[in-house]
């Protein structure tokens, strides 16, 4: 069986990351860079990087700070934002990249909507990564679980240092949830 991939993600907006609700109210979390540097050091199974406002604002990626990010850590790193047609979103799921948020739940900490990420995950021969509403422990353990999710994805959580990832991937571990340590 295939280890489950815990995965912290960085909302990027004017080069710093950012955290909020639904993608509003944000609130700076810090630096890239070193944020991915901190990442990497927990053991994150990889990162993602998620230019937040690519699309609104009609541009392309920064693509700077992504070399920069890339350039400081040694895991698997995803990177997007940008994506403004159904053409791009087909290209992009044929080779193979679902990251399933619920904008209903992002920031709120209620858990993710595991109905969704369930019925998707059932549906697609595609790695689902689950996104949007973590807020405890169990709803990481939840999300594999009842989900059926293949990683997990989180941000505030990680960024403001509510939940370590070592402390995240050993209460997995006690759950039989296979996970890399």
């Amino acid at each position: 069986m295939y280890a489950k991939r815990i995965i912290p993600c960085l909302d990027v907006k004017n080069g710093r990351v950012v955290k909020g609700m639904s993608f509003v109210n944000l609130v700076d979390a810090g630096d890239p860079v070193e944020s991915a540097m901190q990442y990497d050091r927990q053991g994150a199974d990889e990162l993602v990087f998620l230019d937040i406002t690519a699309s609104s604002d009609s541009r392309a990626i920064t693509i700077d700070m992504v070399e920069k990010v890339a350039n400081a850590i040694f895991i698997p790193f995803t990177v997007g934002g940008g994506i403004r047609s159904v053409d791009d979103f087909n290209a992009l799921l044929r080779a193979g990249e679902i990251l399933l948020t619920s904008m209903d739940e992002d920031g709120q900490k209620k858990g993710y909507d595991l109905a969704l990420t369930r019925a998707v995950s059932e549906r697609v021969g595609i790695p689902v990564i689950a996104s949007g509403g973590a807020g405890a422990l169990s709803h990481f353990y939840d999300a594999f679980t009842e989900g059926k999710a293949d990683a997990v994805l989180a941000a505030s959580l990680f960024h403001f240092g509510e939940i370590p990832i070592p402390e995240l991937k050993r209460y997995l571990h006690e759950k039989n949830i296979p996970v890399r340590l």
